[in-house]
């Protein structure tokens, strides 16, 4: 809810690693970055446990458009995406799933501390909860997308990925090729992002927004096709209930999103400006959800201000105090874990986490399984961080 981008909380938490120093950066632009040549003591972060009733599996698949060209990088070819694919598993099946790959994670440091000398597990020794190749639970159940900040992974939305799955939802980690800092394919490359510090202009930031619907919309077609479906447990998602949801732009993303496809029924924005604002039209009827960190004085987001009339179905707009643009990742466990300042955030991470997890599953629960949320109604004493917009 920001024109400072996830590039600058990216920065933060790299910054937080090693002690270096950072200059002034305009707006929507990461800081510049000192190099340091310390690593920082070895530290192993682990996620909150996911809080349902299911363990969680983990599927991680590439994805080829081959109906339309990378938007960013038109010679590349089709449009690659990976994917992490999370789905309600057998407890004690399955091998740890790590947080991310090497080749991300080094990508990431560089590109943010050049030079530096951090160690990879840094990042990737991160403790999550998802077992690859454990065995699916049986049933069907709603399918979530999710689509994280620009530059960054999106294992940074791990943590509320794997707390929804456990709640019963297969759900989906989209990395926007060429829009964050690193993604690796099966075939060993990592390949970097092309776009970053390319977006300068609010139809820029529109047109990512787009794309990344196209991306989320591509995905959904692969996962429930017939006959041939991407995924071998497409019999898990119930296509007749699905939401999207993301952080910052990836939660701008929604918008267009549920404008484009009427697949999908509800949407979550986390702490993201609308670039696509919500029409004069509304979306349809389509419920959302609106979550973010309380601005300097008082201020709200204009894009928010500007389309919350015109959404013309069940929506809500929540503040959660002690919060910064990045709270609503897991970027503020890693530096919860490693003892080190978070800039404008009072709140403890695992806090920001549970918060962020609860809302997000009660707004799914309400309208892709149709159970009562009283939370939804307003505040509550148990949760006094949280306030509801009139």
């Amino acid at each position: 809810m920001t024109r400072i981008r996830p590039a600058a909380a990216l920065a933060a938490l790299l910054l937080a690693l090693p002690p270096v120093a950072a200059a002034a950066s305009p707006a929507g632009a990461a800081p510049a970055v000192a190099a340091s040549t310390a690593a920082p003591a070895a530290v192993r972060a682990e996620l909150p446990h996911p809080t349902g009733p299911y363990a969680v599996g983990q599927d991680v698949l590439e994805l080829v458009d081959r109906d339309r060209p990378d938007p960013w990088v038109p010679s590349a070819g089709p449009r690659r995406l990976m994917v992490s694919v999370y789905y309600p598993a057998k407890a004690g099946t399955g091998n740890p799933a790590p947080y991310m790959t090497p080749g991300a994670a080094r990508m990431l440091l560089d590109a943010k501390l050049p030079g530096n000398t951090i160690p990879t597990d840094a990042l990737t020794g991160t403790r999550a909860w998802a077992g690859i190749g454990a065995r699916p639970a049986p049933g069907r159940y709603p399918l979530v997308l999710l689509s994280p900040g620009f530059t960054m992974p999106r294992t940074s939305l791990t943590g509320l990925a794997e707390d929804l799955t456990s709640h019963g939802y297969v759900v989906v980690l989209i990395d926007h090729t060429y829009e964050n800092t690193g993604t690796t394919f099966p075939d060993g490359s990592t390949l970097p992002c092309v776009e970053c510090g390319q977006l300068r202009s609010p139809e820029d930031w529109a047109g990512l927004d787009r794309s990344r619907a196209r991306d989320v919309s591509f995905v959904i077609d692969r996962l429930t096709a017939h006959p041939h479906p991407a995924w071998r447990y497409t019999r898990m998602i119930d296509p007749d209930r699905i939401g999207t949801a993301g952080h910052s732009a990836g939660g701008a993303a929604a918008v267009p999103a549920l404008l484009a496809d009427d697949r999908i029924r509800a949407g979550a924005d986390l702490d993201g400006t609308m670039d696509v604002p919500v029409p004069a039209t509304g979306l349809g009827g389509k419920p959302f959800l609106m979550i973010g960190h309380p601005l300097p004085d008082g201020a709200e987001d204009t894009s928010w201000t500007e389309s919350w009339p015109r959404l013309d179905g069940w929506k809500r707009w929540l503040t959660v105090t002690g919060t910064n643009h990045a709270s609503f990742t897991d970027f503020p466990v890693l530096l919860d874990a490693l003892g080190l300042p978070d800039a404008d955030r009072t709140l403890p991470a695992a806090r920001a986490l549970q918060l962020t997890r609860t809302y997000a599953t009660a707004f799914f629960d309400l309208h892709l399984k149709g159970l009562a949320q009283p939370l939804l109604d307003g505040p509550t004493p148990q949760n006094p961080e949280v306030s509801f917009h009139p």
